[in-house]
């Protein structure tokens, strides 16, 4: 279920970003076609969410313009600081969301 959690928010990101983009081209004059179906998709995503984990996504986001990113080599992609070893095992058996103790970041791995 967490990976499922996980996956969900890497998209809710992804159309945030998106969204964000979108509203900075119309700033600039240009017509965008989409954009209200793009905010329905998120609408849509969001509300599959816990509330709980929905909060901490949205607290994040409000602060950094990546909540979630992921780890390489034990190496957080968000700040670029080495997360212990001991996070990085139980992080790759996706049982939780771990945060960089950094940048505060939600994690994920990748390999």
């Amino acid at each position: 279920m967490l990976k499922k959690d996980l996956e969900m928010l890497v998209a809710l990101q992804d159309l945030d970003l998106m969204i964000e983009e979108a509203d900075d081209v119309e700033k600039l004059g240009f017509n965008i076609t989409g954009c209200s179906e793009l905010k329905n998709a998120r609408d849509e995503l969001a509300g599959r969410l816990s509330k709980s984990l929905l909060f901490r996504y949205e607290r994040l986001r409000s602060k950094l313009k990546r909540a979630i990113v992921p780890v390489k080599n034990d190496i957080c992609l968000g700040c670029f600081l080495r997360q212990p070893t001991s996070i990085g095992t139980k992080g790759r058996e996706d049982d939780e969301i771990f945060t960089c103790e950094n940048c505060g970041r939600m994690l994920y791995w990748i390999d």
